[in-house]
């Protein structure tokens, strides 16, 4: 199909994607999947910009942040130990939880081997794990293994775990229930590639347990359970219901009609190691945080007229409320083969008019440069 009729008439991959729930509607079509949206832009860029492939590496400065905010946890962790309750969660959800997401985002670019580089993987993984321990729960290297097939899957419901399951698609559709939705995002992420998708464990991701468990069962009997409870708070709302987990829901769900990728631009992208540029993260998945932004800047023709995010609050807003957002929104990268939406959907005015509406067209978060 590449470069074939369906690339003609729906345009690149990147731009042609459909809603999650669009798919489970007309699962009598003939869907396909051939290649991850990103792959003919990222050839395309190169032969255009090579001078992006200087860029590639990686930066050790990632291990000096992440060494300094497990240690800055560990002391808060060890202040919270007298602290009042309501404290705890005070703390939990400010301190914690913004520590916790940044050292999240950090085992992310550490899965992509970007603190040591690929010749040095288990460096990469001791270093995940060490990012790992003020989470309380062992996810670094289960991480890394789903994550890679998310990059070589993008889109495709099955292999790509980031996928909601059709059950989220039906079942979280009203604004409590997408509330909710965002408050239990770590057990629901957490669970969900078991039931999709499971892999063979790896060995690594026994060392994993085998480090996180002891240094979980510390701070529980050595500081106590208001220090434990102040690290699994960080961990449950900094990746639930929270501005910075408003990332994961810009990422990839179609707030612009057939986007794959939205990048964000905002003032907290430091905190999560750059994690907003993702459209260039996926267009690049091996430069690291501290290079990221260089690709916007040498190849802007391919970047400045996407439309992006400025506040992962106002996207977290528009998830709740917006009827046309929620988990059922999620783009899958895929159309059946020789037809856009508009083959798919009944003939008429009506449904012409429908297929048209840019999906959550009023929302303010969505900018393009220039606006």
């Amino acid at each position: 199909m590449r470069g074939g009729v369906v690339m003609e008439r729906v345009g690149a991959l990147f731009d042609r994607c459909v809603p999650l729930s669009f798919k489970l509607e007309h699962l009598d079509e003939d869907w396909i999947y051939d290649e991850e949206p990103h792959i003919s832009r990222r050839q395309e860029i190169l032969r255009k910009h090579p001078e992006i492939k200087k860029l590639m590496g990686y930066d050790p400065i990632i291990a000096v942040v992440v060494v300094v905010e497990v240690l800055l946890q560990i002391v808060m962790a060890y202040l919270m130990r007298e602290a009042s309750w309501y404290t705890i969660l005070i703390c939990g959800y400010t301190v914690s939880a913004t520590l916790n997401h940044s050292l999240g985002s950090a085992i992310h670019e550490i899965g992509h081997n970007l603190a040591f580089g690929h010749k040095y993987p288990l460096r990469n993984r001791a270093l995940g794990m060490l990012a790992n321990l003020p989470m309380v729960v062992p996810m670094s290297v289960t991480y890394k293994k789903y994550h890679s097939d998310h990059h070589r899957y993008l889109g495709h419901d099955t292999l790509d775990v980031d996928i909601p399951t059709s059950f989220e698609s039906y079942l979280f559709r009203r604004p409590i229930t997408k509330a909710l939705w965002l408050l239990c995002h770590p057990i629901i992420h957490g669970i969900r590639p078991f039931f999709k998708n499971p892999l063979p464990i790896w060995t690594l991701e026994i060392v994993n347990y085998a480090v996180q468990i002891p240094f979980d069962l510390i701070i529980l009997f050595a500081l106590g359970p208001r220090s434990f409870l102040y690290l699994a708070a960080g961990t449950f709302f900094g990746l639930g219901f929270h501005p910075l987990a408003g990332h994961f829901i810009s990422e990839h769900y179609l707030f612009t009609k057939g986007q794959a990728t939205h990048s964000y631009y905002g003032p907290l992208n430091p905190i999560l190691f750059n994690v907003g540029y993702h459209v260039e993260h996926h267009d690049f998945p091996y430069i690291p945080c501290t290079s990221i932004a260089e690709v916007k800047r040498i190849a802007g023709e391919y970047y400045d007229h996407l439309p992006h995010h400025t506040s992962w609050c106002k996207v977290v807003w528009d998830f709740i409320f917006d009827s046309e957002m929620g988990p059922h929104a999620r783009g899958v990268g895929y159309l059946p083969k020789g037809k856009s939406e508009q083959d798919i959907i009944t003939d008429g005015p009506e449904a012409q008019e429908k297929s048209e509406k840019p999906m959550n067209g009023h929302c303010n978060n969505i900018k393009r440069h220039g606006e």
